[in-house]
Parts: structure tokens; C-alpha cells; sequence
């Protein structure tokens, strides 16, 4: 029995773009090519113990970080779908050290260029924890026709048209939002479809969990320091106690705070003076979908969908979630600096 209540990614996103006046159904095309993907990518996350995929590829990214072979794997299957499309003019991912421009007859008319981090958490594949791809796509600026340049890579994350992520856990599920919501897909597995399971996702405005990297608690400043040490002692009285769960998966972390609320932080380090997550790959797409779900991301001093790349892969601190988290968060920021 097929129940007919349940609309898969396809028939969503028809339906959406049905509702928008002259609506090209490229976008719709897009973020189709990126599903497939994602269903590829599925199929090897959940047979690495058995394949010889896991373990290191023995190269090194243009972040310095070791690569592993799911790594590589994601990729390329990221890169292959949307190449082969009809809607994407040219890719920037984590993995590449420059922009990949699609220069063909089909790809040049594309309006979106986007930008993935093909396997975030990566470290986290030998141990079976979530994982996941993040991606942000973008409307282009340069002429339509012609080739697509560093240009249309090069803005602001506010320039977005959708931004989503993959979490590969549990169960597989896709995130997309646009300036219209943000909603959620989860695999069903029977029939090969993402289905809507998630709709219409809102943020709660406060939360019992944040997620920070105690490891590096020698290393923030004092008033992020400050900060954390408010949460840790939080009461019934004023909003406490809160809990803190931190997986080393952005994805994982992330997904858990937009559907149950909380704050996620990476601020800067001795060792990190710039911050350590990816503008474009990993802070700009969520901060996309956490402010269309009525959150807030933040830098530290400004909005992180404000701040204009000078590279594609800038690094910033951040500090997202729930809104009265990040504004309580800020308060303690912004008074140090």
C-alpha cells in the first residue's frame, strides 16, 4: 500500500515551485541532482565496514587535513551529478583547491553554482558516527551564456537561494531550506525516495543542550570561557540545567540543535586565531537554514550570512542556534569586545 499523504523530495518541490510565478523548476532540478548523490553516498556509508572504503586515502585536502576514501568517494559523486545536470554552472568543494567551472553549452546557461563539503565528520567514518554533506547554493553573477567565475563563488551567504545538509545516521535524512522554510526528507529505504517527514521546521527559541569542543576550553577567550561556565551551572531558576553533547560532526550537532533547540559553538583558539570551520562549506549554509527556522547564527560581532568572503575557504568562529542561546552568547561576546 502506497500512502499517498506522504509526498516524496520530487513531488514537494514540484508543488513548491508550482506556487512561484515563471519558476524555471531549475532549482527543483538541483536540488533533485543533489538527492541522487545523496543516495550514492548512503549506499557506501552503510556497507564501509564491509568494503575497503574506510581508513585514509593517503592525501592530504587544501584544509591540511587527511582524506579519507569515503572522502573521495563523496566527492566525486557530488561533483558527477551536478555536472552531468542541467542546472549548475560550476561547483567549490572543501576537498578542491580551486572552483570547478563546467564550461559547456548546457552548464554556461545555468543560473546556480554550488558549494559542498562533500563528507562532513569525516574523522568520525572509522567509528560509525553521524556524518553527513553539507551544500549552499548560489545564483550567479556573472553573464549567463558564458563560463561561470570565482565571482559567483565569492558572496555573501546571504546571497544563498537554498542551503541543506545530509546527516547519514540512524536514519538518512535531507535538509533544505529556502527563503519559502525549511524542511526535512527521510530515505525510505523500499523505495528509494526521500519523503517529507520534517515540514515546515522551526527552531525552538531555547534549548537544554549546547554543543562546544571542551577540549579547547584553555584556549577561548575568557568571556567565551565566561560564557560556558554560566551553562554548566545553569539552575531551574534561570532557564537550566543544560546539557552538553559535542559528536565532532557539524551535521550531527547541527540537526540536533535545529529540531531540539540549543546552542552550537566554535569559537576561536590559541591554535585557530581565525576560527576553524569553513565560511562557505559548513557556517554559511547553516546559518541559512537556522535563520530561515527563526534562529540566529553569529561570528562573534556580526551575522555570519553578512560576512563577505575574501576566499573560498575562509574560516570564522560561529555560535548558532536557538535565538535567546545565541543572544544570551553574544551579550558575553560582545561585552569583552
Amino acid at each position: 500500500m502506497i500512502n499517498r499523504n506522504i509526498l516524496t523530495l520530487d513531488e514537494f518541490t514540484i508543488r513548491q515551485y508550482r506556487k512561484i510565478p515563471n519558476a524555471s523548476g531549475e532549482l527543483s532540478a538541483l536540488l533533485r541532482d543533489i538527492s541522487l548523490a545523496a543516495k550514492r553516498i548512503n549506499v557506501e556509508v552503510n556497507k564501509a565496514g564491509l568494503v575497503d572504503i574506510l581508513g585514509d586515502a593517503n592525501v592530504t585536502n587544501v584544509q591540511g587535513e587527511q582524506v579519507k576514501k569515503l572522502d573521495v568517494f563523496s566527492n566525486n559523486q557530488m561533483i558527477g551529478v551536478l555536472k552531468h545536470g542541467i542546472s549548475c554552472a560550476g561547483i567549490a568543494s572543501e576537498e578542491l583547491d580551486d572552483i570547478v567551472i563546467f564550461d559547456d553549452d548546457v552548464s554556461n546557461k545555468s543560473k546556480y553554482v554550488v558549494m559542498f563539503d562533500p563528507l562532513d565528520g569525516s574523522s568520525n567514518i572509522d567509528t560509525n558516527v553521524s556524518i553527513g554533506t553539507i551544500f549552499g547554493v548560489y545564483r550567479r553573477v556573472s553573464e549567463l551564456g558564458k563560463p561561470c567565475s570565482v565571482d559567483d563563488f565569492l558572496q555573501p551567504g546571504i546571497k544563498q537561494v537554498a542551503a541543506g545538509y545530509i546527516v547519514y545516521g540512524s536514519s538518512t535524512m535531507l535538509v533544505y531550506a529556502t527563503r519559502r522554510g525549511v524542511n526535512g526528507f527521510t530515505l525510505d529505504p523500499s523505495i528509494g525516495e526521500f519523503c517529507l517527514s520534517h515540514p515546515d521546521i522551526i527552531c525552538p527559541e531555547d534549548g537544554k543542550i549546547y554543543s562546544v569542543n571542551g577540549g579547547y576550553y584553555s584556549q577561548y577567550d575568557t568571556s567565551v570561557k565566561k560564557y560556558i561556565d554560566i551553562l554548566q551551572n545553569k539552575t531551574k531558576e534561570n532557564g537550566g540545567p543544560l546539557t552538553q553533547r559535542f559528536t565532532g560532526s557539524m551535521v550531527a550537532d547541527l540537526h540536533r540543535t535545529l529540531i531540539k533547540g540549543g546552542i552550537f559553538m566554535y569559537p576561536l583558539t590559541t591554535d585557530n586565531p581565525n576560527g576553524k570551520l569553513r565560511l562557505m562549506y559548513e557556517c554559511n549554509p547553516f546559518a541559512f537554514i537556522i535563520e530561515i527556522a527563526n534562529g540566529m547564527a553569529l561570528n562573534g560581532t556580526q551575522r555570519i550570512l553578512d560576512v563577505q568572503p575574501s576566499n573560498i575557504h575562509q574560516r570564522v568562529p560561529i555560535f548558532i542556534g536557538s535565538k535567546n542561546l545565541v543572544k544570551e552568547c553574544l551579550s558575553y561576546v560582545a561585552e569583552k569586545k
